[in-house]
C-alpha cells in the first residue's frame, strides 16, 4: 500500500503531466505562429522571381498576415468571452488549414495575399487565446512556464519552417508551395486534439456553469480537493459580476472607468508595442533578405537562416528555466539591454560594409561597346549602385566593378556586359543584385544569432506572460485582446516598412533606430513593470491598485479567508 505522501507524489505528477499536455497542445497555435513567422522568409526568395513582386507587393504579403491578425485579435476577445476559450483556439485551427491549402494552390500573387489574410485571421485568434486558456488553466507556481511554452512552441515554428525552406530552395518553381502548404498540418493536429480537452475552469464559472467548472478542476489537477480554489473563482466572478452592476456598460467602457485595470491595460499594450517595434518579426521575417543584403546567394541565405533560428529555439529553455527564479521583470531587462546591443553590431556591420563599398568603373569598355546608361554613370559604388532596383553590381575577383542594368527575366544576370550571360568570360565575373561583396558579412550573422538569444528567454515570452497575468476576469478577454491587436498592429508597421526603411534610411540606419527603440524600452520596463512571480491572477490585480483600494481590497480579501477557515473547519467536522 502507498503511503499518503507517495500519493501526493504521484497525484502532482500526474497532475502536471495532464496540465503540460492540455498546454502543448494548445500552444500548438505558437508552433503555427512561429512556422508562419519563419516559413515567409524562405519562401519570399522564391516567390519574388516566380509572381515579379516589386517591393510594396513583398511588404503587402507579407504584412498581410499580421494586419489580418491585428485586427483579428479584436474579434477574438469577443470570441473567446461567448464562445469559450477552447472553441475559439479551434476556430483557430480552421482558418489556418483554410489559409495553408489556398496559399499552396494559388494561381496569382492577388489569391496569394487572400491566403496570408485568412491565415492572420487565423493568427490573431490564436495569440490572443491560446496565453489566456493556459493561465487559466494552469497551477500559479507554474504559470509562468507554462505560458512560456507558447514562446518555447513558436520558436520550434520557426526553426522548423527554416529547415523546411532550406530543403525546398532547389525546387525554384513549386517548393514556396510546399512550404506554405505544410502549415495545415499542425493545425489539423490541434483541432483534433482539442474535440479531447476540456474548458477553462474560469470561464465555465463566468457562465454559471459550475459543476462542469468543478469537473475541469478535479481533472487537472488530479486532486477532489477543488473547493477553496472554485470557491476563489466563484468570489472573483461575483465580484466581477457587482463590478458590471456598479458600473455598466460593456467591457471596454468599464475599463475605462476602472483606473488601475485601465492602468494595467496601457503597461500590458505598450510592452507588447515594445515586443514588436525591439525588431524581432524584422529579423525574423527579412532573416533571409538580411542576409542576402549581408552578401550571401539565394541557397546560402535561406539555410543560414536556420543558425540564429535553432539559437532562438534553444535560448528559450533558458526562458524556461529562468522565468521562476528570476522573475519576469528583471528577464526583460537583461533582455532588452542585449537586444539594443545586438541591434547595434548589425548597424555597425552595414555601416562597415557601406563605407567600404567597391568602387564603380565608370570608364570600363565592354564587349558590346562603352556602356554610358544611367547605372554606370549615376553611382560611384556598389552600395549606391544596389540600392536603384534596376542596377547590379558586375565585379571579378579584384571586386572592382560596373553597375549594370538588372535582366528583369533573370536577376542573377545583367541586360548588358559581362555578366549578361550565364557562363561569363573565364568564370570571373559575377553579378550581385540587391547586396555587396563585403569582408564582414559575418557580422550580421553574429549580430542576429546575439538577438535572438537576447530575445528569446526575456522579451519574447514576458510581455505574453505578464498580459496573461494582470488583468481582472472581467476585463481579462478584453485587455488582452487589446495588448494582441497592439502586438500585431506594431507587427504590421515594421513588416510593412522594414524594407522601405532599409532603402530611404538606409540599412545600418534602419537597425540604429530600432537600438534606441530598445532603450526606451528599457527606461519603460524599470518605472513601469511590476514584478508577478509567485501571485495569483487574483492578486496580480492588486499591484497596480491605489493605497486606499489596495487596502479596501485586502480587507475584503481577510473576510474572505475567514470564510474558507470556517468552511474547512466544516469539512473537518463532516
Amino acid at each position: 500500500m502507498p503511503t499518503t505522501e507517495e500519493e501526493d507524489v504521484h497525484k502532482t505528477s500526474s497532475n502536471q503531466r495532464f496540465v503540460y499536455i492540455l498546454t502543448c497542445v494548445a500552444t500548438l497555435g505558437g508552433f503555427l505562429f512561429g512556422y508562419d513567422t519563419g516559413i515567409v522568409s524562405g519562401s519570399m526568395l522564391l516567390m519574388k522571381p516566380y509572381f515579379k513582386l516589386n517591393t510594396l507587393w513583398v511588404e503587402s504579403i507579407v504584412s498581410g498576415t499580421t494586419g489580418a491578425a491585428a485586427v483579428a485579435s479584436i474579434f477574438a476577445g469577443i470570441c473567446t468571452d461567448y464562445l469559450g476559450r477552447k472553441k475559439t483556439i479551434m476556430t483557430a485551427s480552421v482558418m489556418f488549414t483554410t489559409g495553408a491549402i489556398i496559399m499552396a494552390v494559388c494561381k496569382s500573387k492577388i489569391i496569394l495575399l487572400v491566403g496570408r489574410v485568412v491565415v492572420g485571421i487565423g493568427l490573431g485568434f490564436a495569440s490572443m487565446a491560446v496565453p489566456l486558456y493556459v493561465a487559466e488553466a494552469a497551477p500559479a507556481d507554474i504559470r509562468g512556464r507554462l505560458v512560456t511554452l507558447n514562446q518555447l512552441f513558436i520558436c520550434i515554428g520557426i526553426l522548423i519552417s527554416s529547415i523546411i525552406a532550406g530543403s525546398l530552395s532547389s525546387l525554384k518553381q513549386t517548393g514556396w508551395r510546399y512550404m506554405l502548404g505544410l502549415g495545415a498540418v499542425p493545425a489539423i493536429i490541434q483541432f483534433v486534439g482539442f474535440l479531447f480537452l476540456p474548458e477553462s475552469p474560469r470561464w465555465l464559472v463566468g457562465r454559471g456553469r459550475e459543476d462542469e467548472a468543478k469537473q475541469v478542476l478535479v481533472k487537472i489537477r488530479n486532486t477532489e480537493n477543488v473547493k477553496k480554489e472554485l470557491q476563489d473563482i466563484k468570489d472573483v466572478v461575483a465580484r466581477d459580476n457587482k463590478i458590471k452592476e456598479e458600473v455598466g456598460g460593456f467591457a471596454i467602457g468599464r475599463l475605462f472607468r476602472t483606473r488601475h485595470v485601465l492602468k494595467s491595460a496601457i503597461i500590458g499594450s505598450v510592452l507588447m508595442a515594445f515586443h514588436q517595434l525591439t525588431g524581432i518579426d524584422a529579423v525574423i521575417y527579412y532573416s533571409a533578405t538580411i542576409l542576402r543584403m549581408a552578401g550571401f546567394g539565394v541557397d546560402q541565405a535561406i539555410w543560414f537562416a536556420v543558425i540564429p533560428n535553432a539559437v532562438l529555439f534553444v535560448a528559450t529553455f533558458l526562458g524556461l528555466w529562468l522565468v521562476e527564479k528570476l522573475g519576469r521583470k528583471l528577464l526583460l531587462l537583461i533582455s532588452t539591454a542585449g537586444l539594443g546591443l545586438s541591434l547595434a553590431v548589425l548597424a555597425v556591420a552595414f555601416q562597415l560594409a557601406a563605407f567600404n563599398s567597391p568602387p564603380v568603373n565608370i570608364t570600363e569598355v565592354f564587349t558590346d561597346g562603352l556602356y554610358n546608361g544611367s547605372c554606370n554613370i549615376k553611382y560611384s559604388n556598389c552600395d549606391s549602385c544596389i540600392t536603384d532596383k534596376t542596377c547590379g553590381f558586375c565585379y571579378d575577383d579584384t571586386s572592382r566593378g560596373s553597375c549594370l542594368p538588372v535582366n528583369t527575366d533573370k536577376e542573377e544576370l545583367s541586360l548588358i556586359g559581362r555578366c549578361q550571360y550565364i557562363n561569363q568570360p573565364n568564370n570571373s565575373f559575377h553579378f550581385d543584385y540587391g547586396f555587396c561583396p563585403t569582408d564582414y558579412t559575418w557580422m550580421p550573422i553574429l549580430g542576429m544569432v546575439l538577438f535572438v538569444l537576447c530575445f528569446a528567454p526575456g522579451m519574447g515570452p514576458m510581455p505574453w506572460t505578464i498580459n496573461s497575468e494582470i488583468y481582472p476576469l472581467w476585463a481579462r478577454s478584453t485587455c488582452i485582446s487589446i495588448s494582441t491587436a497592439t502586438n500585431w498592429a506594431c507587427n504590421l508597421l515594421l513588416s510593412f516598412t522594414f524594407i522601405t526603411m532599409t532603402e530611404t534610411l538606409t540599412k545600418y540606419g534602419t537597425f540604429w533606430l530600432l537600438s534606441g527603440i530598445c532603450v526606451l524600452a528599457f527606461i519603460f520596463i524599470i518605472i513601469f513593470v511590476p514584478e508577478t512571480r509567485d501571485k495569483t491572477l487574483e492578486e496580480v490585480e492588486q499591484l497596480f491598485m491605489s493605497t486606499s483600494v489596495r487596502a479596501q481590497k485586502q480587507t475584503e480579501m481577510e473576510i474572505y479567508n475567514v470564510r474558507m477557515t470556517e468552511i474547512e473547519h466544516q469539512d473537518t467536522r463532516f
